[in-house]
């Protein structure tokens, strides 16, 4: 009576313990034991008449094979008994066997009551058109490609100056400052020298002396060309046949100023950047991808960009560069995003919030509570007929918000648990162990 009594206890720590891995038979055994009697008595009421000895079954019973032992597979009994510590063997029936063995490894059943109990919830796999929005945050910046720098081309001094502040707008063609340059006056000289002797050896009867002279006149004129002189002003030069003292320089491209180095009465050189004017009809917006994102993020995508500063409105643009290389210190790198600016409202140095569609085309979804993942594979269980579930190993993809991408290991109509999935794969560890020990 007293051993009778502490295997109840310690049976019901077992279940308390184990939780619903284990409930099925373990529960099954806490209620077939008696309040009273021996330990023989125990056995044959854990039996009782829901099972028959090993052997011909009755019509309309099922056939056991025998009873086993379920924690120690090995140990198997042709009649009802007990194991060493009074718990009832369980009876193996034909039926189950037969069904166990045409299912993959590690497939457990379960009846409709304990699916019920542990909150078994399933779904069918489907393809669906998959997409997602990658949101960055992003800086704007001048387009590098439209940014020209002024510079001279001989030594010389800066004699009046027009643009002379930082941000102002200038169009294309609009004077920047005049420069006084002791060489370009002396090849101006040369060239209206040129033109003269030019004008009076083309009636020569040596075709030698025309030509060396016209060969001159076009080399002093390719000088002053290579000197940013206009041909309007040596057009000026043909006509008036007057040395200009200065020469003014123009921008070659309408935008603002973003630097200046241009004063009046100040030697310049060929080295020096005097002034950068950037066109900022077209920005780039620099974001920052995470590199386990980068894959999803390619040249031509299209890309959207909000600012504080525009509240609710939203700019259309294109990726049109990625950069290779990752910063080590953030772990990101950066994408280039082409976006038009007529008004320039966009300004060099604001933030904005970057929003990029990822499509990924036709592919199988599943819930992420449905995957088992144990670091080195992850896992489904798949229904399968007559309360069986079957451990199917996947390969996933990309993670989308609470589902997940499904690669290899799962066909489209298939039935997944997707609720206490976590307590049928204890049920199916188990199975597995206890058949590593019967064999």
């Amino acid at each position: 009576m007293k051993r009778i009594a502490i295997n109840t206890v310690f049976v019901l720590l077992v279940v308390a313990g184990l939780g619903f891995t284990f409930r099925g038979p373990l529960l099954s055994w806490v209620h077939a034991a008696p309040r009273s009697g021996s330990s023989g008595e125990h056995s044959k009421s854990a039996m009782g008449s829901a099972t028959t000895p090993a052997g011909p079954a009755k019509p309309g019973e099922r056939k056991i094979l025998y009873y086993q032992d379920q924690m120690n597979p090995a140990h198997r009994s042709d009649t009802p008994a007990s194991d060493s510590m009074g718990m009832p063997l369980v009876p193996v029936y034909a039926d189950e066997a037969k069904a166990v063995s045409g299912m993959p490894p590690g497939s457990v059943a379960l009846t409709a009551q304990k699916q019920q109990l542990i909150g078994v919830r399933t779904a069918v796999v489907r393809k669906e058109e998959v997409f997602r929005t990658l949101s960055t945050v992003a800086q704007i910046m001048a387009d590098e490609t439209r940014i020209a720098h002024i510079h001279v081309k001989v030594n010389g001094w800066v004699d009046k100056v027009y643009v002379d502040f930082v941000g102002q707008l200038v169009q294309k063609g609009q004077p920047l400052f005049t420069l006084y340059s002791p060489d370009l006056v002396s090849t101006q000289e040369e060239y209206l020298i040129a033109r003269r002797g030019k004008t009076s050896l083309d009636t020569s009867p040596f075709p030698e002396v025309s030509q060396g002279a016209d060969s001159l006149l076009r080399a002093a004129r390719e000088r002053l060309r290579l000197w940013d002189v206009t041909d309007e002003q040596i057009k000026k030069l043909d006509e008036t046949g007057e040395v200009s003292r200065t020469l003014t320089l123009y921008s070659p491209i309408s935008g603002f100023v973003l630097d200046r180095k241009v004063y009046s009465q100040v030697a310049v050189t060929p080295d020096m950047d005097l002034y950068a004017v950037a066109d900022l009809s077209k920005i780039w917006a620099l974001a920052d991808i995470y590199e386990y994102e980068a894959p999803y993020v390619r040249v031509g995508q299209e890309a959207e960009m909000q600012l504080a500063y525009f509240p609710g409105k939203t700019f259309s643009g294109k990726v049109t560069y990625i950069n290779p290389q990752v910063d080590p210190q953030t772990r990101t790198l950066k994408a280039r995003i082409e976006f038009a600016n007529p008004n320039f409202g966009l300004k060099p140095g604001m933030f904005a919030q970057i929003s990029v569609k990822i499509e990924y085309g036709r592919q199988i979804l599943v819930p992420q509570e449905a995957v088992l993942d144990s670091g080195t594979k992850q896992t489904v269980f798949v229904v399968r007929k007559d309360g069986y579930f079957e451990p199917r190993q996947i390969q996933q993809g990309a993670r989308l918000a609470d589902q997940i991408i499904v690669l290899t290991g799962l066909r489209e109509g298939e039935t997944i648990v997707t609720s206490g999935n976590f307590l049928i794969d204890s049920d199916s560890q188990l199975k597995n162990a206890m058949n590593g020990m019967k064999h």
